[in-house]
């Protein structure tokens, strides 16, 4: 039995008020929602696949590409925004080159804009590899990506 159908056991069959709860922890195993799972749950729960993407694609915490080994949330709520997050988030794009929401092509990098992180006083924060760095500027970007890039490969 595969995780995929593993996880779809523990729901019942064509019940789709399951359809969240069942995307959250296939997304929780896999990192994000692949086409293969996405056709497995259709098939699960008599869903097209079409409606379950729509649905999907309408909450920004799921994902259809895998995260980069090193993963940056940027919190973008209202007090991060005011402080400057929209500065910090533009240098991330433009050091990784990437938008949020993308992984690098050799699948390291990704980050993605996220809502309150609850650190309203310490603004703008950014989260990575389980630690919280407070008070960023856009111009400690290019120095904190180049140490996480000295890291040893993560994964």
């Amino acid at each position: 039995m595969s995780k995929i159908e593993e996880i779809l056991s523990r729901y019942r069959e064509g019940s789709h008020e399951n359809l969240i709860p069942i995307l959250q922890d296939v997304q929780e195993f896999e990192g994000y929602l692949s086409e293969n799972a996405i056709v497995s749950i259709g098939r699960f729960l008599h869903m097209s696949t079409t409606k379950i993407y729509g649905l999907a694609t309408f909450y920004d915490r799921f994902r259809f590409i895998p995260e980069g080994r090193i993963h940056l949330r940027i919190c973008n709520g209202t007090t991060c925004f005011i402080n400057g997050s929209g500065g910090v988030a533009a240098a991330v794009k433009e050091v990784l080159g990437i938008e949020p929401g993308q992984t690098t092509r050799d699948g390291r990098f990704s980050y993605e804009l996220t809502a309150c992180m609850g650190g309203c006083n310490e603004g703008p924060v950014i989260y990575v590899n389980g630690k919280y760095s407070t008070h960023i500027r856009p111009d400690d970007i290019p120095e904190m990506i180049a140490k996480l890039k000295a890291l040893p490969d993560l994964k």
